[in-house]
């Protein structure tokens, strides 16, 4: 064994074979470099030379990522690893965890998303990693249920369909599932990404109805929209000629048979004539 973990011999196999036997590893796990091809010359040979070491685990490989990007962001902050078989829990210690969790958690997962792409590089099956700080994940998730149950409620007193504002598909889990087993509403995503968002339908919502968003306040009179139409329509058309009850000049009225010019938009029967 040489420094460095650079192994020598007459043949590139037989210096990994060393280096394999001398870290007590497998081939697959370990990480070789060929440093030199072993030759024969006129006069004597060349050795092989090969450097061998243990491949990093997945989850270190992502932690190394978290912490060289700490490094770069000019971060104080230490990555914890909790690995299982299913998934890689790597949770960020630091003093500024604002700049690391970032705007609703953005910051976050755009961490996240990096780090799940370096643990699995080279894994035929993809495994789950989750980025933590400052224990945010559970409160945000909390969070989250909390308003599906607040908005399913509101949903059903109000029978219409409400809607969130655009999130990503890990919070949108969270909604979904929070809300799988409610008997009076169900829940869709809407819309494209990155502004996919979710939907709460209650059962006794109207077909027409194309939902609010959540926290949004419906529009002053806009039940009334169809009488509003109605009375400025023909039909409201007084003695004195003007529209809802209103004279049409400064002597009280207009001349019968005289035909009304009017500025602005007409939202009445535009092929009705007066008497």
């Amino acid at each position: 064994m040489e420094e460095m973990n650079v192994f020598t011999a007459k043949t590139v196999d037989e210096a990994i074979d060393a280096g394999l036997s001398a870290l007590g590893i497998t081939r697959e796990e370990a990480e070789i470099v060929v440093l030199e091809e072993g030759k024969k010359k006129l006069f004597g040979s060349v050795k092989a030379k090969v450097k061998v070491e243990k491949r990093a685990s997945d989850a270190k490989r992502a932690a190394d990522f978290i912490d060289g990007l700490m490094e770069i962001l000019k971060l104080s902050a230490v990555s914890e690893i909790q690995e299982s078989e299913d998934n890689i829990v790597i949770d960020i210690k630091t003093t500024d965890s604002a700049k690391v969790i970032g705007k609703r958690g953005d910051v976050l997962d755009a961490i996240q998303c990096i780090a799940g792409a370096v643990a699995n590089i080279g894994r035929n099956e993809y495994k789950k990693v989750v980025v933590d700080c400052e224990n945010y994940r559970s409160q945000r998730e909390e969070t989250l249920k909390e308003l599906a149950e607040k908005l399913a409620k509101k949903a059903v007193e109000k029978g219409r369909k409400m809607t969130l504002e655009p999130m990503n598909p890990y919070e949108r889990r969270i909604i979904h599932s929070a809300l799988a087993n409610n008997t009076e509403v169900k829940t869709v995503s809407e819309g494209k990404e990155p502004n996919r968002y979710i939907a709460v339908i209650p059962n006794n919502a109207k077909p027409y109805d194309k939902g609010l968003r959540y926290g949004e306040k419906k529009p002053f009179g806009a039940r009334n929209d169809n009488r509003r139409r109605e009375v400025r329509g023909e039909k409201n058309f007084d003695r004195r000629g003007g529209r809802g009850g209103r004279p049409t000049g400064g002597n009280g009225g207009a001349k019968r048979g005289k035909k009304e010019i009017y500025f602005g938009t007409f939202l009445g029967n535009s092929g009705a004539k007066e008497e």
